[in-house]
């Protein structure tokens, strides 16, 4: 197999990207992608012909996307298509898969690439187009099996969050004796936020002081928050809007509803206006048990509100639960799903590891296709076990 080198600029022509408002049009035929590969719209006339590769000029410049169609691309999106004569279109695909378009950045704050760098990138590609399809098939092959492994796995997960969220409802749907509906009103208390000034912030404190953003750091991801980004002294706030460790904290504006975040607090808290807590009655109820009732259904199903969603106090005013009398029956459940949650979130966890490997492979796939190693690959070099 005889392989050239050359910059990319020799093999193909990057496309620069224009404003649409000329073409765009309800008639148009032609999509308009920006630089993530979403459809903005459709144009009279194209830039691009099909199975042209874009990539963001701003933006998104790590993820390469092969559009099989003619399109238009913004100004913020490069298309890169090959010089037919050199290169196979879908040859070109999987070789801006393998590279690090990322290496070129020259944004600080948005992510940029600049063409004049892009034309000098080094590529290595077989002279034969014949050869170059032989590589694409042999890739082509074994994405699919690496797709195919990572939506098995996916959908596995989708299984054990099922299974849990089916234990959750099967619980919270008993009745008779020994158990009682209550309204969550009567078992707990709902406290919204407050606006704290900036100056009293702090990166180190007495009480964590959360916004919905500090709901996804790392430490609060498994559903129990432990810290924030910022804190602040009890000396500077009203004690009154602290919110004790053990309550339920959501979302209660906008589109944050939607992504249904509930966090159960390990410390004493200050939230803003976009958060609400549930502060559980604890002669009523275990505080783990309402955090379970929480996860048993979604926000949005109690939000209200036409243009922007709302959580309010009284949209619980309907919301009942079906809880033992007895606590000592509610902290037995409790255990129940604690063991039952941390071997979901084990089974996650294990299947996330998973479909991180597939993505090595992937990468490394790629890899020995442009040094020229690459072989033809079964299922049984695909596993997932």
């Amino acid at each position: 197999m005889s392989w050239k080198v050359e910059e990319l600029g020799e093999v193909c022509q990057i496309i620069n990207g224009r404003n649409q408002k000329y073409v765009i049009s309800e008639n148009g035929s032609y999509p308009i992608f920006g630089s993530g590969g979403n459809v903005m719209g459709y144009a009279t006339k194209f830039l691009c012909e099909e199975n042209t590769v874009i990539i963001g000029r701003k933006g998104n410049i790590s993820n390469p996307i092969l559009i099989k169609q003619k399109f238009w691309n913004v100004d913020t999106a490069f298309g890169i298509y090959p010089f037919i004569e050199k290169m196979l279109p879908l040859f070109n695909y999987y070789q801006c898969l393998n590279i690090d378009f990322a290496s070129y950045n020259k944004g600080t704050t948005i992510p940029s690439l600049v063409k004049s760098d892009l034309l000098k990138i080094q590529i290595s590609y077989p002279k034969s187009l014949s050869e170059q399809q032989a590589i694409v098939e042999k890739l082509d092959a074994a994405f699919a099996l690496i797709d195919h492994a990572k939506a098995n796995i996916e959908k596995n997960i989708q299984n054990a969050k099922e299974l849990f969220q089916s234990k959750l409802n099967q619980i919270f749907s008993q009745k008779g004796e020994g158990w009682e509906e209550k309204k969550i009103n009567d078992v707990s208390m709902f406290k919204s936020g407050t606006t704290l000034s900036p100056q009293i912030e702090k990166k180190q404190g007495e009480i964590a002081y959360l916004k919905v953003a500090d709901m996804n750091l790392a430490e609060n991801l498994k559903g129990i928050v432990n810290t924030s980004s910022r804190y602040v002294n009890k000396v500077n706030i009203n004690t009154k809007n602290i919110i004790p460790r053990g309550s339920i904290i959501f979302p209660k504006r906008g589109g944050a509803i939607l992504t249904d975040k509930k966090r159960f607090t390990n410390i004493d808290i200050v939230v803003d206006l976009n958060i609400m807590a549930a502060i559980p009655i604890k002669t009523l109820i275990d505080k783990r048990l309402l955090f379970y009732f929480f996860l048993s259904f979604k926000l949005s199903d109690i939000a209200n509100g036409t243009t922007i969603l709302q959580i309010n106090n009284y949209s619980f005013d309907e919301v009942r639960i079906n809880i033992p009398k007895s606590l000592e029956t509610q902290q037995e459940i409790v255990s129940q799903l604690d063991a039952l949650s941390e071997q979901t979130k084990q089974l996650e966890a294990k299947y996330k590891t998973k479909l991180g490997n597939l993505e090595e492979l992937r990468k490394s796939i790629l890899e020995k296709a442009f040094k020229g190693e690459l072989v033809q690959m079964s299922e049984s070099q695909i596993s997932t076990d």
